[in-house]
């Protein structure tokens, strides 16, 4: 797979954790946010793996938790996001701004992760 890929995955995770270094610590967002971070860093961390893939099927398999974890990020993210509006917590503009957009690079994710996951089934 991509080197470019390998970056933005590994930025997305940098991203992920900037984030959450901002973000309220409060005992309602406490647990959301120490998954976001453990699910985006997965991301990355699966991604690497399945690069080095000792088959096409480990390859396939590997970017099926690629996938799954970048959704599972999405999910956490809307989780803070939720539980921030919910309990009415203090998140300035330019967080809830970087917010969103992790939250659609999560959804990219998902979708680059789906795509080449067809792709090599498709070439097998």
């Amino acid at each position: 797979m991509s080197e470019e890929l390998k970056k933005r995955t590994k930025k997305f995770a940098l991203d992920v954790i900037e984030l959450a270094a901002g973000l309220p610590q409060v005992l309602e967002t406490r647990h959301a946010i120490g998954q976001v971070i453990r699910s985006s860093s997965s991301v990355a961390a699966n991604y690497r793996s399945a690069c080095r893939g000792k088959s096409k099927a480990d390859f396939i398999s590997k970017l099926g938790t690629v996938e799954e974890e970048a959704d599972e990020t999405g999910f956490w993210l809307e989780m803070v996001r939720d539980i921030a509006s919910l309990r009415h917590l203090k998140i300035d503009v330019r967080t809830s701004q970087e917010l969103t957009r992790l939250l659609d690079e999560a959804n990219q994710l998902v979708a680059i992760t789906v795509a080449s996951r067809k792709t090599a089934r498709g070439s097998e």
